[in-house]
């Protein structure tokens, strides 16, 4: 169905390849990232990030750059998921997206990864005009603590 001449057919396949959760399913997600339609490329990053397939990465990380806004929110919502760390770089440089949904949902993933290259960008976005963006930043610097930040009790 990925490969269906119709749009509402191959973004419901990647959608439900992303719910079964079947790692056979990486390849044709990844090679559906190109589709010329933009449902189908945000379903497919998005369901890549279920996956949790280490191989999507560069492809997820290509998507950061996609013309949708959709679609880099989706690759920077699967890339948090995956947790990799080779996407930190890229996801910093998503934090200048002009698309507030695309910077939140960048804060969020380098939370989720948890490096802590994240942490003097994020604390800039601490500045940014979208309350959302602000929150999502402040909730990821929380997410990206070390011990010595760690009170003792």
């Amino acid at each position: 169905m990925l490969e269906s001449e119709n749009l509402n057919d191959r973004w419901r396949a990647a959608d439900a390849l992303g719910e079964l959760g079947d790692s056979r399913a990486v390849q044709p997600l990844i090679q559906a990232l190109d589709d010329e339609y933009v449902d189908v490329r945000w379903k497919a990053a998005k369901a890549l990030g279920h996956l949790d397939g280490r191989e999507a990465v560069l492809p997820l990380i290509d998507c950061l750059a996609d013309e949708s806004p959709w679609v880099r929110a989706g690759a920077a919502w699967a890339l948090g998921n995956i947790g990799d760390p080779r996407a930190v770089e890229p996801l910093i440089r998503v934090l200048n997206d002009p698309k507030p949904r695309v910077r939140k949902m960048a804060a969020w993933a380098l939370g989720r990864i948890g490096n802590l290259r994240a942490r003097g960008p994020l604390v800039n976005l601490l500045g940014d005009a979208d309350r959302e963006v602000r929150l999502a930043a402040r909730e990821a610097l929380d997410e990206i603590v070390t011990e010595r930040e760690i009170p003792t009790i």
